[in-house]
């Protein structure tokens, strides 16, 4: 009983997954829309979807939050480093990090 009970679990896992992989095709499309009409409820909307389902996705394929916050972290150091060498959005990526820098969860 136990092996079914699993495999019921790893398929409605699976099914999670799919779903929330088309609901993150659907944001970005929401977001290209938004975009379009320059309509800053609909970009929030549209951009906060995004990374709640980011974040719900990796969660479920076994990235918890915490180690995503970090991955985050590095990736924007790593970012700004390479981004002052070519000068394009440094200003941005910083701006970002010490905003996510001076939140308690990170």
């Amino acid at each position: 009983m136990k092996g079914k009970v699993k495999e019921l679990d790893i398929a409605q896992n699976l099914k999670t997954i799919e779903w929330l992989k088309a609901e993150l095709v659907d944001s970005v499309a929401a977001l290209f829309k938004a975009l379009l009409q320059k309509g800053n409820d609909a970009i929030q909307d549209a951009a906060s979807s995004l990374v709640i389902i980011t974040y719900l996705l990796a969660r479920r394929v076994g990235v918890t939050f915490s180690v995503l916050d970090q991955a985050i972290k590095e990736k924007l150091r790593t970012s700004i480093k390479e981004s002052e060498e070519i000068g394009s959005w440094s200003g941005d990526l910083s701006e970002l990090y010490k905003y996510l820098e001076s939140k308690k969860r990170w």
